[in-house]
């Protein structure tokens, strides 16, 4: 098991992985740095060999598969994630580090959205998409994370062995951030400075397709980890609805003895009642969440004994 462990997932970064590697070499120089190639056409895992990083392979395209295939495939007692573009300097990571190991945080946030971001970043879809995210998952989750979609982190054993990687792309971050609230996992942020791609290295995040798809994984994880939330809210809605115009059906009644309206009527009846499967699926799927928590804390038994081993095993073998 490695003491520290330096994550760069790649894709096409020829121009910049060499100083990321180097960078880090010189602040961690006790850190093993691994890099995970994701089909570059260019020679990135060449470089990256050559500047001393230990190069592996995931040849399913996506930011999330690569660190599915690292999560799974590494032991560390503290994880440092970073990109191959040069985006992120390294000199914050010592920091990043000690607030695993010696404060016991199970995520650490490299804060970009409070430093320098919005002035270095030339993309202002970029700058309103991160601001909506992060307001919009501060708000649902009830958490005060600062920069919920930035790519520079630190992670326990812990929270490494136990999180499930479900996205493929660059939905990753918003779902490892929200996994660590609902789980009620230590997190901390650390202020970084954010430096612009350097002139001739291209950005792989498309504005408004990957936009959309942290969007759509925002409103499933609500789903998942807030049912009754969830739920309560749609049912809330049917409701509300039926009752307006069901009023006017009952109004006409104790004016005439009569209901001319039958469509209006049979109709809110059947919304009613979709109003109350809604609420009863969210007050079952919260019982199973409840389950399901109470279980996660049991598998953090696990993975914590089973890091124990490993580092008694290690002694062994030295």
């Amino acid at each position: 098991m490695d003491k520290i462990a330096v994550l760069i997932p790649c894709y096409n970064e020829s121009k910049t992985i060499k100083k990321v590697i180097t960078d880090f070499k010189r602040v961690l120089p006790n850190a093993v740095i691994y890099v995970y190639d994701n089909n570059s056409s260019d020679n990135t895992a060449e470089i990256a060999a050559n500047a001393g990083a230990i190069v592996r392979h995931e040849y399913q395209q996506g930011k999330g598969n690569v660190i599915r295939r690292m999560f799974r495939e590494i032991d560390a007692e503290c994880y440092i994630m970073t990109d191959g573009d040069d985006t992120y300097p390294a000199e914050f990571a010592p920091q990043m580090v000690k607030n695993v190991l010696e404060k016991n945080a199970d995520m650490v946030v490299g804060d970009r959205l409070s430093s320098t971001y919005f002035t270095e970043n030339k993309r202002p879809f970029h700058n309103l998409g991160n601001s909506l995210v992060r307001k919009a998952i501060n708000i649902i989750f009830k958490t005060s994370i600062k920069d919920i979609m930035t790519g520079y982190r630190a992670f326990s054993y812990q929270f490494v062995k136990s999180f499930p990687v479900l996205s493929k792309g660059f939905e990753i971050e918003t779902e490892m951030s929200i996994h660590a609230v609902d789980k009620n996992m230590f997190v901390s942020n650390v202020v970084i400075e954010y430096r612009d791609r350097p002139e001739g290295s291209e950005s792989k995040l498309n504005t408004y397709s990957d936009g959309a798809k942290v969007l759509m994984t925002i409103v499933k994880l609500f789903k998942s980890y807030r049912p009754m939330i969830f739920f309560g809210i749609i049912a809330f809605i049917l409701a509300a609805l039926s009752v307006a115009f069901f009023i006017p059906v009952v109004l006409e009644f104790t004016q005439t003895g009569l209901v001319s309206r039958f469509p209006t009527l049979i109709m809110c009846g059947f919304v009613i009642i979709a109003a109350l499967l809604s609420f009863f699926s969210g007050t079952i799927l919260q019982i199973i969440r409840q389950k399901d928590r109470q279980d996660f804390e049991m598998v953090l038994h696990e993975i914590e004994d089973r890091k124990t081993r490993k580092k008694e095993y290690d002694k062994e073998v030295r």
